[in-house]
Protein backbone atom coordinates (compact mmCIF):
# COMPACT_ATOMS: atom_id res chain seq x y z
CA UNK A 1 0.00 0.00 0.00
CA UNK A 2 1.34 3.17 -1.40
CA UNK A 3 1.05 5.96 1.73
CA UNK A 4 0.82 8.46 -0.90
CA UNK A 5 -1.61 7.00 -2.68
CA UNK A 6 -3.51 6.50 0.25
CA UNK A 7 -3.21 9.66 1.53
CA UNK A 8 -4.25 11.07 -1.49
CA UNK A 9 -7.54 9.34 -1.87
CA UNK A 10 -8.76 10.07 1.56
CA UNK A 11 -7.94 13.84 1.46
CA UNK A 12 -10.28 13.70 -1.64
CA UNK A 13 -12.91 11.73 0.27
CA UNK A 14 -12.91 14.16 3.19
CA UNK A 15 -14.03 17.40 3.53
CA UNK A 16 -12.75 20.46 5.07
CA UNK A 17 -14.61 19.95 8.23
CA UNK A 18 -13.58 16.95 8.41
CA UNK A 19 -9.94 17.23 8.53
CA UNK A 20 -10.50 19.98 11.45
CA UNK A 21 -11.89 16.61 12.91
CA UNK A 22 -9.16 14.75 12.18
CA UNK A 23 -6.52 17.41 13.39
CA UNK A 24 -8.32 17.43 16.80
CA UNK A 25 -8.45 13.76 17.11
CA UNK A 26 -4.30 13.60 16.17
CA UNK A 27 -4.20 16.36 18.69
CA UNK A 28 -6.55 14.05 20.97
CA UNK A 29 -4.16 11.09 20.33
CA UNK A 30 -0.83 12.85 21.18
CA UNK A 31 -2.60 13.88 24.68
CA UNK A 32 -3.22 10.02 24.67
CA UNK A 33 0.10 8.89 23.74
CA UNK A 34 2.02 11.15 26.78
CA UNK A 35 -0.55 9.97 29.28
CA UNK A 36 0.35 6.15 28.26
CA UNK A 37 3.63 6.84 28.33
CA UNK A 38 3.55 8.54 31.87
CA UNK A 39 1.28 5.91 32.55
CA UNK A 40 4.03 3.50 31.96
CA UNK A 41 7.01 5.15 33.67
CA UNK A 42 5.42 6.62 37.16
CA UNK A 43 5.61 2.90 37.87
CA UNK A 44 9.38 2.95 38.07
CA UNK A 45 9.69 5.35 40.38
CA UNK A 46 6.97 4.77 42.49
CA UNK A 47 8.26 1.20 42.93
CA UNK A 48 11.91 2.84 43.51
CA UNK A 49 11.04 4.38 46.52
CA UNK A 50 8.60 1.63 47.94
CA UNK A 51 11.32 -0.77 48.03
CA UNK A 52 13.79 2.11 49.18
CA UNK A 53 12.20 4.90 51.01
CA UNK A 54 15.58 6.03 51.55
CA UNK A 55 15.69 7.58 47.66
CA UNK A 56 12.60 10.18 49.02
CA UNK A 57 15.49 12.06 50.66
CA UNK A 58 18.36 11.54 48.13
CA UNK A 59 16.47 12.06 45.03
CA UNK A 60 16.38 16.19 44.81
CA UNK A 61 12.81 16.24 43.26
CA UNK A 62 10.98 13.87 45.59
CA UNK A 63 12.52 15.84 48.67
CA UNK A 64 11.36 19.22 46.93
CA UNK A 65 7.53 17.65 47.08
CA UNK A 66 8.11 15.79 50.40
CA UNK A 67 8.83 19.30 52.24
CA UNK A 68 6.70 21.29 49.99
CA UNK A 69 3.60 19.29 51.34
CA UNK A 70 5.03 19.22 54.87
CA UNK A 71 4.94 15.60 54.41
CA UNK A 72 5.25 14.08 58.04
CA UNK A 73 6.60 10.67 57.20
CA UNK A 74 8.23 8.52 54.27
CA UNK A 75 5.36 6.33 54.82
CA UNK A 76 2.65 8.99 54.06
CA UNK A 77 4.73 9.69 50.91
CA UNK A 78 4.64 6.52 49.89
CA UNK A 79 0.55 6.71 50.15
CA UNK A 80 0.35 10.17 48.62
CA UNK A 81 2.25 8.82 45.33
CA UNK A 82 0.06 5.74 45.33
CA UNK A 83 -2.98 7.77 45.68
CA UNK A 84 -2.26 9.94 42.72
CA UNK A 85 -1.07 6.92 40.65
CA UNK A 86 -4.92 5.70 41.13
CA UNK A 87 -6.32 8.82 40.80
CA UNK A 88 -4.17 9.42 37.24
CA UNK A 89 -5.21 5.70 36.23
CA UNK A 90 -9.05 6.19 36.64
CA UNK A 91 -8.45 9.55 34.45
CA UNK A 92 -6.33 7.78 32.17
CA UNK A 93 -9.43 4.88 31.84
CA UNK A 94 -11.95 7.57 31.03
CA UNK A 95 -10.03 9.47 28.38
CA UNK A 96 -9.07 6.26 26.96
CA UNK A 97 -12.87 6.01 26.71
CA UNK A 98 -13.53 8.92 25.27
CA UNK A 99 -10.78 9.02 22.81
CA UNK A 100 -12.34 5.52 22.01
CA UNK A 101 -16.11 7.16 21.46
CA UNK A 102 -14.38 10.03 19.66
CA UNK A 103 -12.77 8.04 17.00
CA UNK A 104 -15.59 5.54 16.53
CA UNK A 105 -17.86 8.64 16.18
CA UNK A 106 -15.92 10.06 13.64
CA UNK A 107 -15.54 6.64 11.65
CA UNK A 108 -19.72 5.60 11.63
CA UNK A 109 -19.83 9.35 10.47
CA UNK A 110 -17.97 8.87 7.62
CA UNK A 111 -19.18 5.86 6.69
CA UNK A 112 -22.93 7.91 6.95
CA UNK A 113 -21.38 10.41 4.39
CA UNK A 114 -19.64 7.52 2.13
CA UNK A 115 -22.93 5.56 1.96
CA UNK A 116 -25.17 8.40 1.30
CA UNK A 117 -22.78 9.78 -1.37
CA UNK A 118 -22.58 6.65 -3.18
CA UNK A 119 -26.76 6.36 -3.06
CA UNK A 120 -26.87 10.03 -4.54
CA UNK A 121 -23.96 8.99 -7.11
CA UNK A 122 -26.00 5.82 -8.31
CA UNK A 123 -29.79 8.04 -8.32
CA UNK A 124 -28.50 10.55 -10.14
CA UNK A 125 -26.55 8.31 -12.70
CA UNK A 126 -27.55 8.67 -16.16
CA UNK A 127 -29.99 5.71 -17.36
CA UNK A 128 -27.28 4.77 -20.06
CA UNK A 129 -24.87 4.23 -17.23
CA UNK A 130 -27.02 2.13 -15.15
CA UNK A 131 -28.27 -0.16 -17.57
CA UNK A 132 -24.55 -1.52 -17.27
CA UNK A 133 -23.98 -1.68 -13.41
CA UNK A 134 -24.68 -4.38 -11.98
CA UNK A 135 -27.38 -3.75 -9.22
CA UNK A 136 -25.70 -6.48 -6.31
CA UNK A 137 -22.43 -4.71 -6.82
CA UNK A 138 -23.64 -1.20 -6.06
CA UNK A 139 -25.61 -2.81 -3.08
CA UNK A 140 -22.29 -4.14 -2.32
CA UNK A 141 -20.53 -0.82 -2.66
CA UNK A 142 -23.25 0.75 -0.17
CA UNK A 143 -23.54 -1.99 2.25
CA UNK A 144 -19.89 -3.23 2.59
CA UNK A 145 -17.07 -1.70 0.61
CA UNK A 146 -18.05 2.06 2.70
CA UNK A 147 -18.10 0.38 5.82
CA UNK A 148 -14.47 -1.09 5.21
CA UNK A 149 -13.41 2.31 4.33
CA UNK A 150 -14.99 3.37 7.30
CA UNK A 151 -13.37 0.64 9.24
CA UNK A 152 -9.86 1.83 7.55
CA UNK A 153 -9.76 5.34 8.61
CA UNK A 154 -10.42 4.37 11.74
CA UNK A 155 -7.78 1.74 11.68
CA UNK A 156 -5.73 4.67 10.59
CA UNK A 157 -5.94 6.70 13.64
CA UNK A 158 -5.34 3.65 16.09
CA UNK A 159 -2.33 3.24 14.06
CA UNK A 160 -0.90 7.00 14.36
CA UNK A 161 -2.17 6.72 18.33
CA UNK A 162 -0.52 3.51 18.61
CA UNK A 163 2.85 4.60 16.88
CA UNK A 164 3.10 7.81 19.27
CA UNK A 165 3.22 5.75 22.02
CA UNK A 166 5.97 3.11 20.96
CA UNK A 167 7.84 5.95 20.10
CA UNK A 168 7.96 8.30 23.43
CA UNK A 169 8.18 4.98 25.55
CA UNK A 170 11.53 4.01 23.23
CA UNK A 171 12.50 7.77 24.24
CA UNK A 172 12.27 7.10 27.60
CA UNK A 173 13.96 3.76 27.64
CA UNK A 174 17.06 4.98 25.94
CA UNK A 175 17.26 7.53 28.88
CA UNK A 176 16.88 4.06 31.43
CA UNK A 177 19.49 2.36 29.49
CA UNK A 178 20.74 2.46 26.10
CA UNK A 179 22.67 -0.55 25.51
CA UNK A 180 19.84 -2.50 26.44
CA UNK A 181 17.58 -1.00 24.46
CA UNK A 182 19.35 -0.65 21.17
CA UNK A 183 20.09 -4.51 21.76
CA UNK A 184 15.72 -5.20 22.13
CA UNK A 185 15.58 -2.62 19.35
CA UNK A 186 17.79 -4.64 17.17
CA UNK A 187 16.08 -7.81 17.63
CA UNK A 188 12.80 -7.03 17.29
CA UNK A 189 13.49 -4.38 14.64
CA UNK A 190 14.71 -7.70 12.52
CA UNK A 191 11.69 -9.26 13.15
CA UNK A 192 8.99 -6.88 12.21
CA UNK A 193 11.13 -6.52 9.04
CA UNK A 194 10.25 -10.23 8.02
CA UNK A 195 6.92 -9.92 9.42
CA UNK A 196 6.00 -7.07 7.12
CA UNK A 197 7.69 -8.74 3.87
CA UNK A 198 5.93 -12.25 4.60
CA UNK A 199 2.93 -11.74 6.69
CA UNK A 200 1.57 -8.28 5.13
CA UNK A 201 2.85 -8.96 1.07
CA UNK A 202 0.49 -12.31 1.84
CA UNK A 203 -2.78 -10.50 3.44
CA UNK A 204 -2.25 -7.54 0.41
CA UNK A 205 -3.35 -10.89 -1.86
CA UNK A 206 -5.98 -11.83 0.58
CA UNK A 207 -7.43 -8.35 0.43
CA UNK A 208 -7.44 -8.41 -3.11
CA UNK A 209 -9.31 -11.84 -3.52
CA UNK A 210 -11.53 -10.56 -1.01
CA UNK A 211 -12.81 -7.80 -2.75
CA UNK A 212 -13.53 -10.66 -5.53
CA UNK A 213 -15.09 -12.95 -4.23
CA UNK A 214 -17.28 -10.57 -2.06
CA UNK A 215 -18.55 -8.88 -5.45
CA UNK A 216 -19.73 -12.45 -7.03
CA UNK A 217 -21.39 -13.88 -3.14
CA UNK A 218 -23.49 -10.49 -3.62
CA UNK A 219 -24.43 -10.86 -7.04
CA UNK A 220 -25.08 -14.64 -6.52
CA UNK A 221 -27.43 -13.74 -4.02
CA UNK A 222 -29.10 -11.23 -5.90
CA UNK A 223 -29.32 -13.76 -8.84
CA UNK A 224 -30.93 -16.51 -7.23
CA UNK A 225 -33.08 -14.62 -4.75
CA UNK A 226 -34.49 -12.87 -7.84
CA UNK A 227 -34.69 -15.65 -10.00
CA UNK A 228 -36.31 -17.38 -7.21
CA UNK A 229 -38.89 -19.50 -8.72
CA UNK A 230 -37.15 -19.59 -12.18
CA UNK A 231 -35.12 -21.74 -9.91
CA UNK A 232 -38.25 -24.08 -8.82
CA UNK A 233 -38.34 -25.11 -12.30
CA UNK A 234 -35.02 -25.68 -13.02
CA UNK A 235 -33.47 -29.34 -12.59
CA UNK A 236 -30.55 -28.80 -11.07
CA UNK A 237 -31.11 -26.87 -8.08
CA UNK A 238 -28.03 -27.97 -6.74
CA UNK A 239 -25.68 -26.82 -9.20
CA UNK A 240 -26.52 -23.45 -8.16
CA UNK A 241 -26.52 -24.09 -4.38
CA UNK A 242 -22.76 -25.81 -4.86
CA UNK A 243 -21.23 -22.89 -7.15
CA UNK A 244 -22.67 -20.26 -4.22
CA UNK A 245 -21.00 -23.13 -1.42
CA UNK A 246 -17.89 -22.61 -3.64
CA UNK A 247 -17.79 -18.79 -3.37
CA UNK A 248 -19.01 -18.77 0.12
CA UNK A 249 -15.69 -21.72 0.82
CA UNK A 250 -13.43 -19.46 -0.43
CA UNK A 251 -14.83 -16.33 0.80
CA UNK A 252 -14.21 -17.81 4.47
CA UNK A 253 -10.90 -19.37 3.66
CA UNK A 254 -9.70 -15.58 2.94
CA UNK A 255 -10.66 -14.59 6.21
CA UNK A 256 -9.87 -17.49 7.90
CA UNK A 257 -6.43 -16.99 6.52
CA UNK A 258 -6.59 -13.10 7.10
CA UNK A 259 -7.28 -13.86 10.59
CA UNK A 260 -4.36 -16.12 11.17
CA UNK A 261 -1.97 -13.48 9.40
CA UNK A 262 -3.48 -11.08 11.54
CA UNK A 263 -2.07 -13.24 14.44
CA UNK A 264 1.22 -14.09 13.81
CA UNK A 265 2.64 -10.73 14.19
CA UNK A 266 1.51 -10.22 17.79
CA UNK A 267 2.96 -13.41 18.64
CA UNK A 268 5.99 -13.39 17.22
CA UNK A 269 6.77 -10.28 18.77
CA UNK A 270 5.49 -10.45 22.03
CA UNK A 271 7.53 -13.81 22.24
CA UNK A 272 10.67 -12.15 21.19
CA UNK A 273 10.73 -9.53 23.28
CA UNK A 274 10.10 -11.45 26.79
CA UNK A 275 12.12 -13.96 25.75
CA UNK A 276 15.08 -11.56 25.51
CA UNK A 277 13.94 -9.89 28.66
CA UNK A 278 13.92 -12.56 30.63
CA UNK A 279 17.39 -13.73 29.32
CA UNK A 280 18.83 -10.59 30.44
CA UNK A 281 17.68 -11.22 33.73
CA UNK A 282 19.32 -14.43 33.90
CA UNK A 283 22.46 -13.15 32.82
CA UNK A 284 22.51 -10.39 35.40
CA UNK A 285 21.60 -12.97 38.21
CA UNK A 286 23.86 -15.34 36.48
CA UNK A 287 27.29 -12.80 36.53
CA UNK A 288 26.11 -10.74 38.97
CA UNK A 289 24.38 -12.86 41.86
CA UNK A 290 21.03 -11.15 42.07
CA UNK A 291 19.31 -8.58 40.70
CA UNK A 292 17.93 -6.44 43.40
CA UNK A 293 19.91 -3.79 42.70
CA UNK A 294 18.65 -3.37 39.23
CA UNK A 295 15.23 -4.56 40.08
CA UNK A 296 13.54 -1.02 39.19
CA UNK A 297 15.05 -1.14 35.64
CA UNK A 298 14.02 -4.12 35.19
CA UNK A 299 10.46 -3.75 36.47
CA UNK A 300 10.41 -0.58 33.90
CA UNK A 301 11.46 -2.83 31.01
CA UNK A 302 9.07 -5.76 31.63
CA UNK A 303 5.74 -2.60 32.01
CA UNK A 304 7.61 -0.70 28.83
CA UNK A 305 7.29 -4.21 26.90
CA UNK A 306 4.16 -4.95 28.28
CA UNK A 307 2.82 -1.85 26.42
CA UNK A 308 5.38 -1.58 23.93
CA UNK A 309 4.92 -5.06 22.25
CA UNK A 310 0.82 -5.04 21.70
CA UNK A 311 1.38 -2.05 20.70
CA UNK A 312 3.61 -2.76 18.25
CA UNK A 313 1.31 -5.53 17.46
CA UNK A 314 -1.03 -3.31 17.19
CA UNK A 315 0.00 -1.04 14.52
CA UNK A 316 1.55 -4.39 12.33
CA UNK A 317 -2.28 -5.54 12.71
CA UNK A 318 -3.27 -2.10 12.03
CA UNK A 319 -1.24 -1.59 8.78
CA UNK A 320 -2.17 -5.27 8.05
CA UNK A 321 -5.72 -4.39 8.41
CA UNK A 322 -5.37 -1.51 6.08
CA UNK A 323 -3.83 -3.21 3.33
CA UNK A 324 -6.28 -5.58 3.67
CA UNK A 325 -9.32 -3.53 3.45
CA UNK A 326 -7.48 -1.15 0.56
CA UNK A 327 -8.94 -2.04 -1.98
CA UNK A 328 -12.29 -0.96 -0.62
CA UNK A 329 -10.87 2.69 -0.86
CA UNK A 330 -9.57 2.08 -4.27
CA UNK A 331 -13.15 0.75 -5.02
CA UNK A 332 -15.35 3.64 -3.12
CA UNK A 333 -12.88 6.35 -4.20
CA UNK A 334 -13.56 5.40 -7.82
CA UNK A 335 -17.49 5.49 -7.42
CA UNK A 336 -18.03 8.71 -5.13
CA UNK A 337 -15.26 10.83 -7.71
CA UNK A 338 -16.99 9.79 -10.78
CA UNK A 339 -19.82 12.42 -10.25
CA UNK A 340 -22.82 12.56 -11.90
CA UNK A 341 -24.55 15.75 -12.53
CA UNK A 342 -27.97 16.40 -11.35
CA UNK A 343 -29.97 17.14 -14.26
CA UNK A 344 -31.07 20.54 -12.87
CA UNK A 345 -34.31 21.74 -12.15
CA UNK A 346 -34.67 25.04 -12.32
CA UNK A 347 -38.51 25.71 -12.56
CA UNK A 348 -37.87 25.76 -16.80
CA UNK A 349 -41.67 24.48 -17.04
CA UNK A 350 -42.31 22.56 -20.58
CA UNK A 351 -46.18 22.86 -21.59
CA UNK A 352 -47.47 19.79 -23.27
CA UNK A 353 -50.66 21.46 -25.37
CA UNK A 354 -50.17 20.57 -28.85
CA UNK A 355 -47.75 17.72 -29.98
CA UNK A 356 -44.56 15.72 -29.56
CA UNK A 357 -42.18 16.41 -32.76
CA UNK A 358 -39.18 14.09 -33.16
CA UNK A 359 -36.48 15.58 -35.42
CA UNK A 360 -34.23 13.57 -37.25
CA UNK A 361 -32.74 11.64 -33.88
CA UNK A 362 -29.81 9.40 -33.59
CA UNK A 363 -28.78 7.22 -30.42
CA UNK A 364 -26.13 4.66 -30.56
CA UNK A 365 -25.37 2.50 -27.33
CA UNK A 366 -22.10 0.61 -27.63
CA UNK A 367 -21.00 2.20 -30.91
CA UNK A 368 -24.42 0.24 -32.39
CA UNK A 369 -27.30 2.68 -34.09
CA UNK A 370 -30.36 1.95 -32.66
CA UNK A 371 -32.35 4.69 -33.80
CA UNK A 372 -30.79 6.34 -36.96
CA UNK A 373 -32.29 9.50 -38.27
CA UNK A 374 -35.70 8.85 -36.79
CA UNK A 375 -38.49 11.64 -37.43
CA UNK A 376 -42.36 11.45 -35.76
CA UNK A 377 -44.94 13.64 -34.77
CA UNK A 378 -47.63 12.74 -31.99
CA UNK A 379 -50.46 14.62 -31.36
CA UNK A 380 -51.95 15.59 -27.80
CA UNK A 381 -54.66 13.30 -27.11
CA UNK A 382 -53.49 10.06 -29.49
CA UNK A 383 -53.05 6.58 -28.87
CA UNK A 384 -50.09 5.70 -30.71
CA UNK A 385 -48.73 2.12 -30.47
CA UNK A 386 -45.42 1.22 -31.89
CA UNK A 387 -44.38 -2.40 -33.07
CA UNK A 388 -41.95 -4.32 -34.69
CA UNK A 389 -39.58 -7.03 -33.76
CA UNK A 390 -37.50 -7.79 -31.01
CA UNK A 391 -34.04 -5.40 -31.06
CA UNK A 392 -36.10 -3.18 -33.61
CA UNK A 393 -35.71 -0.17 -31.05
CA UNK A 394 -38.91 0.47 -29.88
CA UNK A 395 -38.41 1.02 -26.17
CA UNK A 396 -35.34 2.98 -26.67
CA UNK A 397 -37.34 5.39 -29.09
CA UNK A 398 -40.10 5.63 -26.34
CA UNK A 399 -37.48 6.11 -23.51
CA UNK A 400 -35.90 9.15 -25.97
CA UNK A 401 -39.36 10.72 -26.22
CA UNK A 402 -39.53 10.49 -22.36
CA UNK A 403 -35.99 12.02 -21.75
CA UNK A 404 -35.01 8.64 -20.02
CA UNK A 405 -32.27 8.80 -23.38
CA UNK A 406 -30.73 11.76 -24.99
CA UNK A 407 -30.27 11.25 -28.67
CA UNK A 408 -26.64 11.76 -30.15
CA UNK A 409 -28.09 13.93 -32.43
CA UNK A 410 -31.13 15.46 -33.67
CA UNK A 411 -34.02 16.68 -31.26
CA UNK A 412 -37.38 16.14 -29.90
CA UNK A 413 -39.59 19.03 -29.61
CA UNK A 414 -42.40 19.41 -27.11
CA UNK A 415 -45.07 22.40 -28.67
CA UNK A 416 -41.98 23.69 -30.74
CA UNK A 417 -39.48 23.78 -27.22
CA UNK A 418 -37.06 21.79 -27.76
CA UNK A 419 -36.18 19.33 -24.92
CA UNK A 420 -33.22 19.57 -22.90
CA UNK A 421 -31.73 19.65 -19.22
CA UNK A 422 -33.30 22.91 -18.16
CA UNK A 423 -36.68 21.39 -19.18
CA UNK A 424 -35.89 17.47 -18.99
CA UNK A 425 -37.28 17.28 -14.94
CA UNK A 426 -40.57 19.06 -15.81
CA UNK A 427 -41.14 17.37 -19.03
CA UNK A 428 -40.99 13.92 -16.92
CA UNK A 429 -43.36 14.56 -14.17
CA UNK A 430 -45.92 14.78 -17.01
CA UNK A 431 -45.18 11.10 -17.78
CA UNK A 432 -47.39 8.05 -16.39
CA UNK A 433 -45.02 5.01 -16.83
CA UNK A 434 -45.95 1.11 -16.80
CA UNK A 435 -43.63 -1.30 -17.28
CA UNK A 436 -44.08 -4.94 -18.20
CA UNK A 437 -42.54 -5.89 -14.55
CA UNK A 438 -44.10 -4.24 -12.15
CA UNK A 439 -41.72 -3.74 -9.10
CA UNK A 440 -43.77 -3.55 -6.05
CA UNK A 441 -41.97 -3.23 -2.11
CA UNK A 442 -42.58 -5.34 0.48
CA UNK A 443 -45.31 -2.49 1.95
CA UNK A 444 -48.61 -1.51 1.67
CA UNK A 445 -50.51 -0.70 -1.37
CA UNK A 446 -50.89 2.94 -0.51
CA UNK A 447 -47.11 3.35 -0.04
CA UNK A 448 -46.57 1.24 -3.15
CA UNK A 449 -48.44 3.78 -5.27
CA UNK A 450 -47.48 7.12 -3.56
CA UNK A 451 -43.65 5.34 -3.81
CA UNK A 452 -42.27 8.15 -2.32
CA UNK A 453 -44.33 11.34 -3.23
CA UNK A 454 -46.28 13.28 -0.70
CA UNK A 455 -48.91 10.70 0.41
CA UNK A 456 -52.77 11.91 0.14
CA UNK A 457 -55.19 9.08 0.67
CA UNK A 458 -58.01 10.83 -1.12
CA UNK A 459 -55.93 10.66 -4.27
CA UNK A 460 -54.84 7.50 -3.64
CA UNK A 461 -58.21 5.83 -3.00
CA UNK A 462 -58.87 7.44 -6.69
CA UNK A 463 -56.38 6.65 -8.47
CA UNK A 464 -57.09 2.41 -7.36
CA UNK A 465 -60.77 3.14 -8.30
CA UNK A 466 -59.60 4.09 -11.56
CA UNK A 467 -57.36 1.27 -12.28
CA UNK A 468 -60.77 -1.29 -10.78
CA UNK A 469 -58.82 -2.86 -7.85
CA UNK A 470 -60.62 -0.50 -5.19
CA UNK A 471 -63.51 -2.85 -4.29
CA UNK A 472 -61.04 -5.89 -4.23
CA UNK A 473 -58.64 -4.38 -1.69
CA UNK A 474 -61.93 -3.38 0.22
CA UNK A 475 -62.43 -7.32 0.90
CA UNK A 476 -58.74 -7.13 2.33
CA UNK A 477 -57.18 -4.34 4.30
CA UNK A 478 -57.86 -1.78 2.07
CA UNK A 479 -54.85 1.01 1.64
CA UNK A 480 -53.20 -0.91 3.88
CA UNK A 481 -53.08 -4.39 2.55
CA UNK A 482 -49.81 -5.26 2.66
CA UNK A 483 -47.85 -6.62 -1.49
CA UNK A 484 -45.04 -9.10 -0.32
CA UNK A 485 -41.77 -8.52 -1.66
CA UNK A 486 -42.30 -8.20 -5.32
CA UNK A 487 -46.00 -7.83 -4.92
CA UNK A 488 -45.88 -11.90 -4.47
CA UNK A 489 -48.95 -11.54 -2.54
CA UNK A 490 -50.86 -10.16 -5.25
CA UNK A 491 -51.88 -11.81 -8.99
CA UNK A 492 -50.50 -10.54 -12.41
CA UNK A 493 -53.13 -9.05 -13.25
CA UNK A 494 -53.67 -6.60 -9.72
CA UNK A 495 -49.55 -5.78 -10.10
CA UNK A 496 -50.58 -4.33 -13.24
CA UNK A 497 -53.27 -2.64 -11.85
CA UNK A 498 -51.59 -1.70 -8.73
CA UNK A 499 -48.63 0.13 -11.64
CA UNK A 500 -51.10 1.73 -13.30
CA UNK A 501 -52.56 3.18 -10.14
CA UNK A 502 -48.97 4.37 -9.32
CA UNK A 503 -48.82 6.03 -12.98
CA UNK A 504 -51.66 7.40 -12.22
CA UNK A 505 -51.21 9.28 -9.13
CA UNK A 506 -49.07 11.54 -10.75
CA UNK A 507 -51.64 13.19 -12.33
CA UNK A 508 -49.34 12.50 -16.24
CA UNK A 509 -50.26 14.22 -19.31
CA UNK A 510 -48.88 10.65 -20.74
CA UNK A 511 -49.37 7.40 -20.26
CA UNK A 512 -46.96 5.30 -21.11
CA UNK A 513 -47.27 1.29 -21.35
CA UNK A 514 -44.06 -0.68 -22.10
CA UNK A 515 -45.52 -3.98 -22.88
CA UNK A 516 -47.25 -3.67 -19.37
CA UNK A 517 -49.94 -6.89 -20.41
CA UNK A 518 -47.87 -9.04 -22.23
CA UNK A 519 -47.57 -11.11 -19.28
CA UNK A 520 -51.07 -11.56 -18.51
CA UNK A 521 -53.41 -14.12 -20.14
CA UNK A 522 -55.77 -12.59 -22.75
CA UNK A 523 -58.64 -11.66 -20.83
CA UNK A 524 -56.60 -10.61 -17.84
CA UNK A 525 -54.84 -8.12 -20.26
CA UNK A 526 -58.55 -7.57 -22.42
CA UNK A 527 -60.11 -6.09 -19.20
CA UNK A 528 -56.86 -4.31 -18.24
CA UNK A 529 -56.45 -2.32 -21.81
CA UNK A 530 -60.01 -1.77 -21.21
CA UNK A 531 -59.51 0.40 -17.87
CA UNK A 532 -56.39 1.94 -19.90
CA UNK A 533 -58.33 3.34 -22.34
CA UNK A 534 -61.12 4.53 -20.15
CA UNK A 535 -58.40 6.49 -17.80
CA UNK A 536 -56.62 7.77 -21.05
CA UNK A 537 -59.25 9.21 -22.16
CA UNK A 538 -58.45 12.86 -22.23
CA UNK A 539 -54.55 11.77 -22.10
CA UNK A 540 -51.94 10.87 -24.91
CA UNK A 541 -51.05 7.24 -24.72
CA UNK A 542 -47.96 5.40 -26.06
CA UNK A 543 -48.10 1.91 -26.44
CA UNK A 544 -45.52 -0.69 -26.68
CA UNK A 545 -46.69 -3.99 -27.84
CA UNK A 546 -46.43 -6.96 -30.08
CA UNK A 547 -49.81 -8.26 -29.49
CA UNK A 548 -52.42 -6.39 -32.22
CA UNK A 549 -55.40 -7.22 -29.50
CA UNK A 550 -53.53 -4.53 -27.28
CA UNK A 551 -53.60 -1.97 -29.94
CA UNK A 552 -56.40 -2.45 -31.57
CA UNK A 553 -58.18 0.61 -30.36
CA UNK A 554 -54.92 2.80 -31.50
CA UNK A 555 -55.56 5.76 -33.54
CA UNK A 556 -51.26 5.06 -34.99
CA UNK A 557 -49.79 2.05 -35.24
CA UNK A 558 -46.25 2.71 -36.38
CA UNK A 559 -43.35 -0.61 -37.40
CA UNK A 560 -40.01 1.46 -35.86
CA UNK A 561 -37.86 -0.80 -38.00
CA UNK A 562 -39.67 1.38 -41.14
CA UNK A 563 -38.37 4.21 -39.33
CA UNK A 564 -35.21 4.12 -38.79
CA UNK A 565 -33.34 5.78 -42.40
Amino acid sequence: MRVANFKNKLNKLLTIEDKKRLVVLLLLSLVLSVIETIGITAIMPFISIASNPDLIHNNHYYSYIYKFFAISNEKNFIILFGSCLIGFYIFRGFYIMLYGYLVGKFAMKKYHDFVVSLFINYIYMPYVVFVNKNTASMSKMIMTEAAHVSFLVQTVLQLLSELIVVILLYIVLLFVNIKMTLILTLFIGIKVYFLMKIVSNKIKQEGHKRAILQDQFYRTISESLGNFKIIKFISNQISIINDFSSISNKFKDVYISNTILQLIPRNVLETTGFVILISVVIYIVTVYGNALSIIPIISMYALAMYRILPATSRIMNSYNNAIFYFSSLDIVYKDIVTKYEKEPDDGNNILFLKDIIVENITFKYNKLNIINNVNLKIKKGQKIAFIGESGSGKSTLVDLICGIYKPNSGKILIDGVELNNSNIVSWRKQIGYIPQSIYLFDGTIADNVSFGRPYDKEKIIKVLKQANIYDILIEKDGLDTMVGEGGIQLSGGQKQRIGIARALYGDPEILVLDEATSALDTATEQAIMDEIYKVSEDKTLIIIAHRLSTIEKCDVIIDVSKLNG
